[in-house]
């Protein structure tokens, strides 16, 4: 279903809100996980993971460029402007993805999984856009998304040396000082229409403001069919060949008129050829490849065996319901590809994880940082990782319950909209600094547009998310439990469940408001079901966090930073660091590859999705829309459609633009084959490849198959 985990709202391994994008997860799609990562992907790869990046490796800050890296590899200088004018037409989508603007009347491409959630939450009993698509006549029929907010990253300035500049000698107080310092970055640098946001780079070694422009009327302008979108499943997912139309189209309103967007990437008259030199501009969200071997062992063993455990279970129980009846089907659908997908990636993830030469690279990679000829520096460098193993040993204690105690709110809108409306009276009045991350005076407009979002909930759906986050707590700690007795209130998970679905009045954006002013007092005396499982979650909650973001996080970035100083010195910023949801850039070409001795060519054409469908006839999701048959004998069949290239990606990038030297669009990031499942952990050249719809085929099939002529002609200009 294309790369960027949009993300199922997984969540990040420590310190999360409820209210972001939870971390977001690699390349989505897997058809055959324990197949790969596989024999394709030698030890001498995984050796290097922390040395200078060879040709095409790299997700790169924009305010770091590899410059000699783009130089050598494809003899094209890159040029401030060039860079600059790339970086603010780059969009990212809070709810996890990338995007670009592609017009001057701010036109917003994406894919269809990064739109997918939008999509859902437009649709009615009477109008599925899921199954009809959706294309907007004329500007007054484009569709308000209702709790969408988009990025542009406008300024960017460092401010490691004040964020660092702690004066605390424990990792606990050192952290508490990191904190505050960051929330008033944060406040200062949200001014004059700009949202301020400390970035961490190299799991603490430097930090960084990024202020952007933010966008929340953003509305839909086009969507093809899921048949289209999702043509192939979960057979051709994480597989190339490929044909899929997976894109979608936003447009940014400010004022309640279109921006006047100052930059924009243009359309490629001719698209790109075999071989060309190409760049991704995009929010890559979570690679691991600087963690220490005890650190990627707790990943192994921990971390993704509990978030597979919960997936897993999850992803039976919405194919139960979702079989239930239309309605169930339609409102369910979303859910249950995104549980499959992540299931399927953290599946692969955990496959490359337990190859033992991955450990092992890393193991030597920790021996290379430790070396030194200076005794009193290798003890301390050895000290260091140490303490980054003491780190996870502390994490391990805690992980499983915490991330069962959290996927109550997570899984159901309404309750984590309650639980955010329960904690701002709290949170809203502590000094700045003292807050959770998510009620600091920057992040409050963000998630203050997910508490009071109309989204419609439907009943059945939310009991059923709730009933499934229940049933995994109570079956983790017990049905005798302190904690599980007070949160089922002497019932079953489902009665539970419905009780507070159906009983609260916090479905209605005016309660959650009203409920979100009040006092503690007020809120603790409060009857309504929902507000009182809110309650109930809210201690264990706040209590799990508290030990990971005072015990497990402290320790990790202390020691992390010492161990990006050392590398620093060693390396210089030949090295990227690891995703983190902020922009990137990355390069390469448009290449197949050599799989078992067979060429695996670059592109596939339109015709060939027609080819693909008569050999798979019958079979699920395989079947293309009725305006693709209608088509069948019109389009041209030669038009090339999806294609692949060695850019360095992972999830988050879905959404994301390709473009030429000439920075204009030549296709679509919606995916990556099997063997980059490994690029969590390492880039292998020869085999990753990221999957793009082909800007041609884009243009051909609004054309011909959906009559967009407007919308062509506002991409094209022609």
């Amino acid at each position: 279903m294309g790369d960027g985990d949009r993300t199922i709202t997984t969540d990040s391994a420590v310190g999360s809100g409820l209210t972001r994008p939870e971390a977001v997860i690699p390349l989505r799609m897997l058809h055959s996980p324990v197949r790969a990562f596989l024999g394709c992907v030698a030890l001498t790869a995984f050796a290097v993971a922390t040395a200078p990046a060879p040709a095409d490796e790299g997700m790169w800050l924009f305010e770091k460029p590899p410059l000699d890296a783009v130089k050598g590899s494809l003899g094209i200088e890159l040029t401030p402007k060039w860079l600059e004018h790339v970086r603010k037409s780059a969009v990212r989508f809070e709810n996890g993805g990338s995007g670009s603007i592609v017009s001057a009347d701010g036109l917003v491409m994406t894919n269809h999984h990064v739109g997918v959630d939008m999509i859902v939450k437009l649709s009615t009993q009477e109008r599925d856009l899921l199954e009809t698509g959706f294309l907007a006549a004329t500007r007054a029929d484009e569709l308000k998304c209702p709790d969408l907010e988009v990025r542009v990253l406008w300024e960017v300035s460092d401010v490691t040396a004040r964020v660092l500049a702690t004066g605390s000698s424990s990792p606990a107080a050192a952290q508490a000082a990191r904190k505050k310092a960051i929330a008033d970055i944060e406040s200062e640098g949200s001014a004059d229409g700009l949202v301020g946001e400390v970035v961490t780079l190299y799991q603490g070694g430097q930090y960084h403001l990024y202020r952007y422009k933010s966008f929340t009327d953003v509305r839909l302008v086009f969507a093809p069919e899921l048949k289209a979108a999702y043509f192939g499943g979960d057979t051709d997912n994480f597989e190339f060949p490929r044909f899929n139309l997976y894109c979608c189209f936003f447009r940014i309103y400010e004022q309640g008129a279109p921006v006047q967007a100052e930059h924009f990437l243009k359309w490629s008259a001719n698209g790109a050829a075999d071989n060309e030199p190409i760049f991704v501009a995009g929010h890559p969200g979570t690679t691991r490849r600087a963690l220490t071997a005890d650190h990627l062992r707790f990943i192994r063993d921990v971390d993704h065996p509990t978030r597979l455990d919960a997936m897993s279970r999850m992803e039976v129980a919405m194919q139960g319901f979702c079989g239930r009846d239309s309605e169930s089907a339609r409102t369910g659908i979303d859910d249950l590809l995104g549980l499959a997908n992540g299931r399927k990636a953290y599946t692969g993830q955990l496959a490359g994880l337990l190859d033992p030469r991955l450990i092992a690279s890393k193991v030597l990679q920790d021996e290379r940082d430790a070396l030194t000829t200076d005794r009193a520096a290798g003890a301390a460098n050895r000290a260091t990782l140490a303490a980054i193993a003491e780190a996870q040993s502390k994490h391990r204690e805690v992980f499983a319950l915490r991330y069962a105690v959290d996927l109550v709110a997570r899984r159901s809108p309404l309750l984590r909209r309650t639980l955010l409306a329960v904690r701002a009276a709290a949170e809203r009045s502590k000094p700045s600094g003292e807050q959770l991350a998510e009620f600091s005076d920057a992040q409050w407009p963000s998630t203050q547009l997910d508490l009071v979002s109309p989204e419609p909930v439907h009943d059945s759906l939310e009991i059923e998310r709730l009933t499934q986050a229940l049933t995994l707590l109570a079956g983790r700690r017990g049905g005798d439990d302190p904690m599980i007795v007070a949160i089922l209130a002497g019932k079953g998970p489902r009665e539970r469940a419905t009780e507070a679905v159906i009983g609260t009045a916090m479905k209605e954006v005016a309660a959650r408001e009203s409920l979100a002013e009040a006092s503690t007092d007020q809120i603790a005396d409060s009857t309504d079901p929902m507000v009182r499982l809110a309650l109930a979650i809210d201690g264990p909650s706040r209590r799990l966090r508290n030990i990971v973001e005072t015990e497990v996080e402290p320790a990790e970035r202390a020691a992390y930073a010492a161990l990006a100083d050392l590398r620093f010195k060693r390396d210089g910023d030949t090295v990227y660091p690891d995703a983190t949801f902020s922009l990137r850039l990355s390069f390469g070409r448009i290449q197949g590859w050599q799989d078992g001795g067979a060429t695996v060519p670059s592109f596939t054409t339109l015709g060939g999705t027609f080819a693909r469908m008569d050999d798979r006839k019958g079979q699920k999701d395989f079947d293309l829309p009725p305006s693709w048959l209608a088509k069948r004998d019109t389009i041209a069949k030669d038009t090339p459609f999806n294609f692949s290239c060695t850019a360095d990606i992972i999830g988050g990038n879905s959404g994301s633009p390709v473009i030429n030297a000439a920075g204009e669009v030549v296709g679509l990031i919606f995916d990556g084959n099997i063997q980059s499942l490994a690029g969590a952990f390492v880039y292998e050249p020869a085999v990753n490849r990221a999957v793009a719809v082909d800007s041609r085929g884009i243009i051909e099939a609004l054309q011909i198959i959906y009559n967009a002529n407007g919308l062509v002609k506002e991409l094209t200009g022609h």
